[in-house]
């Protein structure tokens, strides 16, 4: 595990708050122009403008710069980027972008018979066909550096990979043969703060032909042009303190093309060359693409090796189930299947506790030891929980982490007991970073913020580690719980039918009879429910304020919610887990039936499944029906309008997503809805962010995935 962000001290934050995107400046290589449309003035720019325009050039039109055409078609384009062409015959390309009422027009010189500028359709298909031959992640990599260098012909291209802890890696690795490399080295979270990660994903591509460049400011007609937001233009002027970044690693020119996988910052293609190179606007948009089909491939390569995970799992549980299901001494069966299991998952070392006794398999901790972790691991209260780290939640177990600073533990029953352990033995890592990251950025009283300044091969030992348990493993875990939990229920239910029949005939009329009960409560809840929905309903026919109606209706609504959860509850095999995906599904089928005969059809979904636990199923669902109401009350005053809801999971997390293409904000909003909605998500530790939908507005609330094994 590489050093967390949290560890390298303040100098994370004073980056985090350095506005990069809005420098007031350039790059001298290229041009820039703002433009009001509406009179198709310009109000403002940077660079050399005065060698194409003239010395009157502020104010003046930009009519004879992109001709009538230009100017149509500006005027009639919601957002951007708009390729607008050659100027002229000054050898310049023009693309637009829009800020707020203001298009942006970037000049950049052509770069005729450079790779990827006349030949950019070849490019692609070439880098698609590479990438469909590569046979996993680390030849995908390398052939993406090998195709990023040939294209961009920097001395150094590197495929830099995000880690779980937002530090990089690289992972693959071309560079000039009198150049030193990077490979396998890390790199601190704090060399690309929080905010340059946003800007990567808003601006694919970003070039530095010459870091010695000297900044060209903005001029404009109305001084606070200075500050307009510079984020999608790609002369914009960068961070001083990046600046000085690549001037301490000897580079004088840098490029980095993001790769964007469904939606987050995988990583990036980082370039380096040690004299001034640049990157035209069409090498740029082919780097693009290129780096999206890597992200698609990326996508395609981790999916089947998770299926191919899953297959060997479920293999594995049909054979284990075929075994336990014949008749066999439970004794004599722990020791058959302990091997068994441990293979399952991969384990160094297993143990089953029945009672009293002890079966185990491979290499495991000292017996005095296995007895605290039992004892420990059946105090937590938790039928499934693991850990990669065992130290850091169990003290003790630093005296033996050698041979188990990984577990992952099943408790079938308390009173028995029966506990199952797998163990992993201590992955002794000795990362390499570029560079000592705990000294990653300085700062001295009223000095201006620097760089770290040396990338010399740094190392650190990572101690108390095992190779952490990957997300198909766990949820075999489940399955295999509830499977040995079937397995022991039915060898138990057998020595009663033989040994006590009376005894066992009690007991199936005493559990019939809790199910009767259980299904009575649920039933009288049921009702309870539905009878306060049912008033909330005549209440809201019954009064003539519109506002108190539609007060009444959201309350409806939020109650429908928690019912169904309930519902979905004793509907499903467990009463503390719920697909995510279902509940939401038919939640906001509920939702569009009270909502009225005019929003059929309104609502569109895209939902993944996802197992939760059912008390985060009843905030994230309050937590929809209030951005749901929100859009129909706000983006379309009340009338039908088209929102449309997404689920999928991001690593650990979930990320719920809805959308409308209504007015856009309007006013603070600070009702009981939005408090709810607030707290709700500061419950579930998530964030949500509003974003301009280009109309309307997008809400996205991303917060850990939890389940019942976490701790």
């Amino acid at each position: 595990m590489a050093t967390s962000p949290s560890t390298l001290g303040h100098d994370l934050t004073i980056c985090d708050r350095e506005p990069i995107h809005m420098p007031g400046a350039i790059q001298p290589h290229g041009m820039l122009l703002i433009v009001d449309p509406a009179e198709g003035a310009i109000v403002g720019g940077a660079g050399d403008v005065t060698s194409l325009l003239g010395n009157q050039w502020l104010g003046g039109s930009i009519h004879d710069l992109i001709g009538e055409a230009g100017l149509t078609l500006l005027r009639s384009t919601i957002a951007g980027p708009v390729v607008l062409g050659m100027v002229a015959a000054r050898g310049l390309s023009a693309v637009a972008s829009r800020e707020g009422r203001f298009w942006l027009i970037e000049l950049e010189p052509t770069a005729t018979g450079e790779p990827g500028t006349d030949d950019a359709l070849t490019w692609i298909e070439h880098g698609g066909e590479e990438f469909s031959r590569a046979v996993d992640l680390d030849d995908l990599s390398a052939r993406a550096a090998t195709i990023f260098s040939r294209l961009t012909g920097f001395d150094r291209v590197m495929i830099y990979r995000f880690l779980d802890d937002d530090s990089g890696k690289v992972v693959a690795e071309r560079h000039a043969p009198d150049m030193d490399g990077f490979l396998n080295h890390h790199f601190p979270a704090s060399d690309i703060p929080r905010q340059a990660r946003a800007l990567y994903i808003r601006n694919r591509v970003r070039v530095i032909p010459d870091a010695t460049y000297v900044p060209a400011p903005i001029t404009g007609i109305d001084p606070a042009l200075i500050g307009i937001d510079l984020s999608n233009v790609g002369v914009r002027a960068v961070s001083p303190v990046h600046v000085q970044y690549l001037k301490n690693m000897g580079v004088a020119a840098s490029a980095s093309v993001s790769i964007v996988k469904d939606g987050i910052l995988w990583g990036l293609v980082a370039c380096h060359h040690r004299s001034p190179r640049g990157l035209s606007y069409l090498q740029r948009k082919t780097c693009e693409l290129i780096a999206a089909s890597f992200a698609q491939q990326v996508t395609a390569k981790e999916e089947a090796a998770e299926y191919r995970e899953r297959l060997r799992l479920r293999t594995a549980e049909d054979a284990l189930a075929q075994r336990l299901s014949q008749e066999y001494d439970p004794d004599q069966m722990s020791a058959l299947i302990g091997s068994d299991l441990q293979r399952l998952l991969h384990a160094d070392g297993f143990v089953l506790q029945r009672g009293a006794t002890l079966n185990s398999s491979g290499t495991v901790p000292p017996p005095e030891a296995v007895a605290d972790i039992l004892q420990w691991v059946r105090a937590q209260g938790n039928i499934l929980l693991h850990s990669a780290a065992l130290e850091q939640r169990l003290p003790g177990a630093r005296a033996y982490r050698d041979l188990a600073s990984g577990l992952l533990a099943i408790t079938l029953s308390t009173d028995e007991p029966v506990v199952l352990l797998w163990f992993r033995a201590e992955t002794l890592q000795t990362i390499q970073w570029a560079g000592n990251p705990h000294k990653a950025v300085g700062q001295a009283p009223d000095q201006p913020l620097t760089p770290r300044a040396s990338f010399a091969a740094w190392s650190e030992e990572i101690r108390g580690r095992a190779r952490p348990w990957s997300p198909a493993e766990i949820e075999a875990a489940h399955r295999l719980s509830r499977l040995l939990f079937d397995a022991r229920q039915r060898r138990r239910i057998g020595e009663l039918n033989r040994e006590l029949t009376r005894a066992v005939t009690d007991k199936d009329a005493l559990l019939a009879q809790q199910e009767t009960l259980i299904k009575e409560v649920n039933h009288r809840v049921q009702n309870s429910l539905q009878l306060v929905v049912a008033f909330l309903a005549m209440q809201a026919h019954a009064e003539n304020d519109a506002t108190l109606t539609r007060h009444l209706g959201e309350a409806q609504r939020r109650l429908s919610a928690v019912a169904l959860v309930h519902r979905r509850l004793y509907s499903e095999d467990t009463v503390t887990v719920i697909d995510l995906g279902r509940y939401i599904e038919d939640l906001l089928a509920e939702m569009q039936s009270s909502m009225g005969a005019e929003w059929t059809g309104r609502l569109t979904m895209d939902l993944a499944p996802l197992l939760i636990t059912a008390d985060a199923a009843v905030q994230i669902g309050l937590v929809l029906v209030e951005l749901v109401i929100n859009a129909q009350k706000y983006a379309y005053g009340g009338q039908p309008g088209p929102i449309s809801i997404s689920l999928e999971k991001v690593r650990n997390r979930f990320r719920l997503t809805v959308a409308d293409r209504g007015q856009g904000r309007s006013g603070n909003r600070t009702g009981f809805g939005t408090r709810m909605l607030s707290a709700m998500v500061k419950r579930l530790d998530g964030t949500i962010e509003e974003s301009d939908n280009a109309p309307g507005l997008r809400f996205t609330v991303s917060a850990p995935i939890a389940t019942p094994d976490e701790a």
